[in-house]
């Protein structure tokens, strides 16, 4: 209790959520009168960031980086639209499908808001869309990011829950898949009560053409994910071989990469790979505090007194997680949820932890797009000028059809796992 009341006590007063799990611990251990844990203290932070599969985050970083200067994005943009065609709604398609293809390059959700929200939101005003909507709809695209691979989640949670990064990335790939078609049903549904605009028609020689043009742009995810899949490669390896291809892209097929350009973008990838890293370890910090403290022993307890089966415990944690994914953000909420959550899962009801994971990652970003935070709704305001709280009620269906994907998760294993090996 006195380790919690310190933790919310030092949120409440704006201290960064890395240094809240740092300062909470240590007053955990001052409480505990056990001042030998003050020298197990230095170990267990370093050993937090002691792991080869975290070197993929700057890596994935730096693609992303590499990707906004080498005017691939645009690109991506014009292939989507090719595919759409002249469908009713059809820039609201191209919205979630070119969000598709840069989540398996970007796998961050309130960056690719930033950058989608730009494109975007202008083409659909001025075609007729409602820009609450639009922005909307942007910052949903934008929850496919941590979800189809790379994924900076992903990766945290393989390191937290120690399974293999690489088989969590693939995990990710069928619930993207499936969260993308269901957003297009949203779309074709809306489209046909609202009497959405058609998209520009181009003849089939036209998209052709535009398909053609705009292809070697798919050279980056095929890579990343193409090397994993196929066994050449683990995910950090994978990571520096996009980046590559990346460089390689921009360079010599959109000639808007410069290699001069690079030093910036390592340098803003390292800032904020830093900040990722040193919240994963403060999490290794606060999960061996919370394991001394036998607090997942304890919720294994509680939670085994309501949930009698596996899928009564993965929905209670459906619950539990939506709600703290509505006032903590996607790394933070993996670090103060998996510690207690996955033990619990792993040892009472034998779920697997590559299907536990994917649950937690989507009820996490979810929270992203729910008051009363709902941070890519800001970054979409910030960019666009939309309120956040019309975008919610305005598409809310796509809330209620995650959801929806959220319970076939947790009863269907198999969503997840079918690609794992």
């Amino acid at each position: 209790m006195i380790t919690s009341a310190a933790f919310m006590a030092f949120m409440l007063v704006g201290v960064p959520i890395g240094l809240c799990l740092c300062l909470a611990s240590l007053v955990y251990i001052a409480a505990s009168g056990n001042p030998v844990l003050f020298q197990s203290y230095p170990l267990q932070l370093f050993g937090g960031v002691d792991s080869y599969g975290l070197i993929a985050i700057p890596l994935f970083i730096l693609i992303g980086e590499i990707m906004n200067g080498g005017g691939i994005t645009r690109r991506i943009v014009d292939m989507a639209m090719a595919f759409v065609g002249s469908l009713k709604g059809g820039l609201a398609y191209v919205n979630i499908l070119a969000n598709m293809f840069i989540s398996s390059i970007l796998g961050s959700a309130t960056a690719q808001v930033a950058i989608m929200a730009q494109i975007m939101v202008p083409e659909m005003e001025k075609k007729g869309y409602d820009k609450t909507f639009a922005a909307g709809l942007t910052a949903y695209g934008g929850m496919l990011g941590p979800i189809i691979p790379p994924s900076v989640m992903f990766v945290v949670y393989s390191v937290l829950a120690q399974v293999s990064v690489s088989d969590m990335l693939i995990a990710g790939i069928v619930p993207g898949v499936i969260l993308t078609v269901m957003f297009c049903l949203v779309i074709a549904l809306m489209g046909y009560i609202y009497n959405y605009p058609r998209a520009d028609y181009q003849t089939p020689r036209q998209r052709v053409m535009t398909i053609l043009r705009t292809s070697p742009t798919l050279l980056i995810p095929i890579v990343i994910v193409g090397t994993i899949l196929g066994g050449l490669a683990n995910a950090t390896e994978s990571a520096a071989v996009g980046a590559v291809a990346a460089a390689l892209v921009g360079k010599f097929w959109t000639k808007e990469f410069e290699f001069s350009q690079l030093p910036q973008m390592m340098l803003r990838s390292a800032i904020y790979s830093a900040i990722v890293l040193f919240l994963v370890a403060a999490a290794a910090v606060f999960s061996w505090v919370l394991i001394f403290g036998k607090v997942p022993q304890e919720t294994a307890a509680w939670i085994q007194t309501a949930a009698k089966d596996p899928v009564s415990f993965m929905l209670i944690c459906n619950v539990i997680l939506l709600v703290i994914g509505t006032v903590i953000d996607g790394i933070p909420g993996l670090i103060m949820t998996v510690p207690i959550l996955l033990p619990v899962a792993t040892e009472v009801y034998h779920i697997d932890p590559r299907q536990f994971g994917v649950v937690v990652v989507i009820n996490l970003v979810l929270g992203l797009l729910s008051p009363p935070v709902g941070l890519c709704f800001f970054v979409a305001a910030a960019v666009t000028g939309a309120k956040p709280g019309k975008m919610f009620m305005v598409t809310l269906p796509f809330f209620v059809i995650s959801c929806v994907l959220l319970v076939l998760l947790s009863l269907y294993p198999s969503l997840s796992l079918i690609l794992v090996k």
